[in-house]
């Protein structure tokens, strides 16, 4: 905490983003040194390059060369407990073949200096009015020192991550055996808070920061299903607004129940809405506590995993991921811990949280069921973009403990990569726009 305050000093005094991270801190709030014994490398800007916007697959040439320093093991992995999410040691614990090959941890994580700059300013006036509330921020992270668990949590979920993009997501339901289903969506997103062109600030009454639309494409079952989502601050009515169009029904309706831990639409129960992008939606049924930072072993510059030179079938496998994959890096990541706040309800009891400090992003959560039993385990293995300067998790992993099932989804190594190209006018996303498109 004493560095965080750092950072708020020297933006406070007037002191620009690259001057508020020469005093210890990078210009979105971490650590800018090494730790202790220099297993986690200072930060020294991270990796920015031009590139094209539409048609690339993640990959570094240094990073991807890289050899595994040791491997976790079913065997080992008591050695290795403080430095593990429970999730990692249920899984260590239950399959005698899991392992984590972890690999030199690179600090590669960069953002444009427009969000460096934006970052600076709202450390010393964005606020936060309850859990769903940010007050007076725009574009950049809205806490780059934070005090809250709630706070880090709207970190993530107003991260930069372009203007506009459009991909697709294939989602796979693997079965113990790895017998598995498979669903392709394509979804279109328009970013109005995190956007360079045209920033929208968060304030009281005004906090729409998303619109994204999804359409699925197989199987034939589920094709022609669209989920249109306004995303905003706020709870109730004031705030996510959302509607569904059926292929059944062939009309678009208003969907209350696109939110919480309703089943997503297609997984079998094997994603709630709000674990889509690791968390997403309203934070009020939970208190948020902020438990601190620590180092972990986590998915890290997940090149090979998220990229083209691995198929489907080369990742899935019974009971777990095929781990020759994965990369495992060490990082330091702000612990969050949401308890279900006495007279509401959801699925999970207790949620723990993983956020990487260098980007923000959720990238892995602990999930129990209202026994204390550790029910789910989700695992995000981030990716840069350089050449838009953000980060993100692609695959994400959702392990199911009790029925022995996992889910992935964000998956697109056999598809276009991410196009952010792409520009929508914010009349495309409303439901008279969903509605024709359906007729096509």
């Amino acid at each position: 905490m004493k560095k965080q305050l750092l950072f708020i000093g020297a933006v406070a005094l007037g002191l620009s983003a690259q001057q508020a991270a020469a005093a210890e801190m990078t210009p979105v709030g971490a650590e800018k040194g090494a730790n202790a014994d220099g297993t986690i490398p200072a930060w020294t800007g991270g990796r920015a390059k031009s590139g094209p916007l539409a048609g690339e697959f993640p990959h570094d040439e240094q990073v991807d060369g890289d050899k595994p320093v040791f491997t976790i093991t079913h065997d080992n992995y008591s050695k290795y407990a403080d430095k593990l999410t429970e999730g990692h040691k249920e899984l260590l614990k239950r399959y005698a073949d899991y392992k984590m090959n972890v690999y030199p941890t690179h600090r590669t994580v960069a953002f444009p200096d427009f969000i460096y700059k934006a970052t600076a300013a709202n450390a010393t006036t964005c606020k936060l009015n309850g859990t769903d509330e940010p007050d007076n921020c725009t574009l950049g992270f809205p806490f780059p020192a934070p005090k809250t668990g709630a706070e880090v949590i709207w970190n993530h979920r107003l991260k930069w991550r372009g203007d506009a993009a459009q991909r697709y997501n294939n989602q796979f339901i693997v079965q113990p055996s790895g017998d598995y289903q498979q669903t392709k969506i394509l979804e279109q997103v328009k970013f109005s808070y995190a956007n360079d062109k045209n920033p929208v600030p968060m304030k009281i009454g005004q906090g729409e920061f998303l619109k994204y639309l999804s359409q699925t494409l197989s199987p034939p079952r589920l094709a022609g299903t669209f989920i249109l989502v306004h995303e905003k601050s706020g709870t109730g009515d004031n705030g996510r607004a959302a509607w569904l169009y059926s292929p059944g029904l062939k009309r678009i309706r208003r969907a209350p129940t696109v939110q919480y831990d309703n089943p997503y639409e297609g997984t079998d129960g094997n994603q709630f809405y709000d674990q889509v992008d690791m968390f997403n939606g309203a934070l009020d049924r939970y208190n948020w506590k902020l438990v601190g930072k620590k180092e972990f072993y986590l998915p890290y510059n997940s090149d090979k995993i998220a990229g083209n030179t691995v198929k489907y079938k080369d990742i899935i496998r019974p009971k777990h991921l095929n781990q020759d994959l994965p990369r495992y890096e060490l990082h330091r990541y702000w612990v969050v811990e949401a308890n279900l706040k006495p007279g509401t309800n959801h699925t999970f009891k207790t949620r723990r949280f993983y956020v990487d400090e260098d980007s923000w992003n959720i990238e892995a959560v602990d999930d129990y069921d209202n026994k204390d039993q550790l029910y789910k385990f989700q695992e995000g293995h981030l990716i840069t973009a350089p050449n838009i300067q953000a980060a993100s998790t692609v695959p994400e992993i959702i392990y199911d403990f009790f029925s022995g099932r996992y889910f992935i989804t964000a998956a697109f190594n056999e598809d276009k990569p991410v196009d952010l190209t792409v520009n929508w006018s914010d009349d495309y996303f409303t439901a008279a726009s969903v509605q024709k498109l359906t007729t096509k």
